[in-house]
């Protein structure tokens, strides 16, 4: 088992570094920091994608379903209005004032002290972050590959951080991007492929998902009767967009990429895009939790009663090796792409 994993991985690493070589550009800082401001909104919107999906929420999000239902989902829906308000207001200002550091607009509208705090602010925030999100995959990567064949944690996260170092550290911004689609299209296919043993272990067909997921009950989504509970709609609703607006608007890491466009209104295209596709990736991913759960009650398992540790259980001790081979795929994947956009943003910072 851990043979098949650790060659998953090392074909994905492979490919990692054959886009590396392939999109990498010596030139100006221009061109490592923004990619001449160059690339095709659908290009970005796809990468965007999987950078916002990290390791912490691909088991998350599946496992929400046991306390929340599918009512997240009012919190997503936000999330795209949030994405209007940075595509209209956000973004025409950056562009406008050909920003770099989105935290250079501070300086020349509030002066230098308020810049060097927005700065500092993204700084520290987005090192504790990524550093959380490597923890995770770098935990379980020594507990499923690693720790069997004798190599100590200490060198797995060495390695780990090595690796991301070594194949953003030439092209910039212009080759995190292109990793970056390579990374969701592997997240995507992953959560295809596990939706699809799972429900072929419960012998469902696609119309049985939909029945279990209908009938399940965890399948409920808007919260209308109950103003003080805080699932209530308009609370997620408002909530979801100011939660965009704050960690996508005004975040240097998730806005280099959109400053990368050849235009304003192509990063708009993008913003917009990437928002509305944000909707139907996180339904894919509460389907998932609830297939979870209906497959324990099915095998009568009892599920570990912290929410996050459903999919890494049943992925690791349940469901067949290829399941637990997607599922390592898929974390790596979306640790990987927002670790190594971390590192070039606070560069850009710095």
């Amino acid at each position: 088992m851990a043979h098949g994993v650790l060659l998953t991985s090392s074909l994905y690493l492979l490919f990692l570094f054959v886009i590396t070589w392939l999109t990498r550009k010596r030139g100006s800082n221009a061109q490592f920091f923004l990619a001449g401001r160059s690339t095709p909104w659908w290009i970005v919107a796809i990468g965007m994608l999987g950078d916002s999906i990290s390791g912490v929420t691909f088991v998350s999000v599946p496992g929400m379903v046991g306390t929340m239902s599918m009512s997240y989902l009012q919190l997503v829906l936000g999330f795209f209005l949030g994405y209007l308000v940075v595509a209209y207001v956000l973004l025409p200002l950056y562009y406008r004032l050909e920003l770099v550091s989105i935290y250079t607009y501070l300086d020349k509208r509030f002066g230098r002290w308020s810049y060097r705090t927005g700065a500092i602010f993204f700084l520290i925030s987005k090192l504790f972050g990524a550093a959380a999100k490597l923890f995770l995959i770098t935990l379980i990567l020594q507990e499923l590959v690693f720790a069997s064949l004798g190599v100590p944690y200490s060198v797995t996260v060495l390695g780990v951080v090595a690796i991301i170092w070594l194949y953003t550290q030439r092209g910039g911004m212009g080759t995190i991007i292109w990793t970056d689609v390579l990374q969701t299209l592997c997240l995507v296919t992953t959560l295809i492929l596990m939706l699809y043993q799972v429900s072929s272990q419960l012998g469902l067909s696609l119309s049985g998902i939909v029945d279990v997921v209908r009938s399940s009950e965890h399948s409920r989504i808007f919260v209308f009767d109950d103003w003080t509970s805080p699932l209530y709609f308009w609370k997620q609703l408002i909530s979801g967009a100011f939660i965009v607006i704050v960690m996508t608007g005004l975040d240097q890491n998730m806005m280099q990429k959109n400053l990368t466009c050849r235009s304003l209104r192509e990063a708009q295209t993008n913003m917009l895009t990437y928002g509305f596709g944000f909707i139907p990736l996180n339904l894919l991913f509460l389907t998932l939790g609830i297939l979870l759960v209906h497959y324990a009650s099915t095998m009568g398992l009892s599920l570990p009663e912290k929410t996050d540790s459903i999919l890494p259980y049943l992925a690791t001790t349940q469901l067949g090796s290829v399941v637990l081979i997607c599922f390592t795929l898929g974390i790596t994947a979306a640790s990987f792409s927002n670790a190594d956009s971390a590192l070039t943003s606070l560069t850009t910072s710095v």
